[in-house]
């Protein structure tokens, strides 16, 4: 199952005139410039995952909402099969599948993060969010930047962080898959 970034941001914009919100509005309350939101509602620039689960809390709905326009259906427990999870591209060389799309009131987003390697001159762009964020590398190596510093991860290593701090994944040496789970 994938879906499109086109399809996500119909999805916001949507919701956000549904709320009777301006865009003015929804930048202040996510606490970024009007003019980035006005290029994630027009598709020039992705919108980065972080902000995804910002909008759907503001909002009000699930973080599945966003991304299939469909609401989780699953109270006691969600399986989801190697390569069934909703598949959501971003931007090229950087994938993401939803572990546990079809779980009501989640308190936390698992997602399988999937990069190409990139130059090494290359720097991952940063982000920063609320909550908590433990990242497995599964396969190759990545370089996650936190802040000012920099840490190399391998199979099996893991990272456990406070996303507030801006930071980034970036595949070195080959291609990486690892695992994030984000406490919401």
């Amino acid at each position: 199952m994938s879906h499109k970034p086109n399809d996500i941001i119909a999805r916001v914009r949507e919701l956000r005139e549904i709320l009777d919100l301006s865009q003015e509005e929804v930048a202040e309350k996510l606490g970024i410039a009007l003019d980035t939101y006005r290029q994630y509602e027009t598709g020039q620039q992705s919108i980065p995952i972080s902000t995804l689960n910002a909008v759907a809390e503001l909002f009000h709905v699930d973080f599945t909402v966003l991304l299939t326009g469909d609401m989780p259906r699953m109270e006691n427990y969600s399986l989801v099969r190697k390569g069934e999870g909703v598949k959501v591209e971003r931007f090229p060389g950087y994938g993401f599948q939803s572990l546990a799309y079809n779980f009501k009131n989640r308190s936390m987003e698992p997602l399988l993060v999937t990069l190409e390697e990139h130059d090494d001159d290359d720097e991952p762009p940063l982000v920063s969010h609320g909550g908590q964020e433990f990242n497995l590398v599964l396969e190759g190596k990545i370089k996650i930047v936190l802040g000012k510093h920099e840490f190399e991860l391998g199979e099996g290593d893991s990272f456990y962080f406070d996303p507030r701090i801006p930071h980034g994944q970036r595949a070195i040496g080959g291609p990486a898959k690892f695992v994030t789970i984000i406490n919401n």
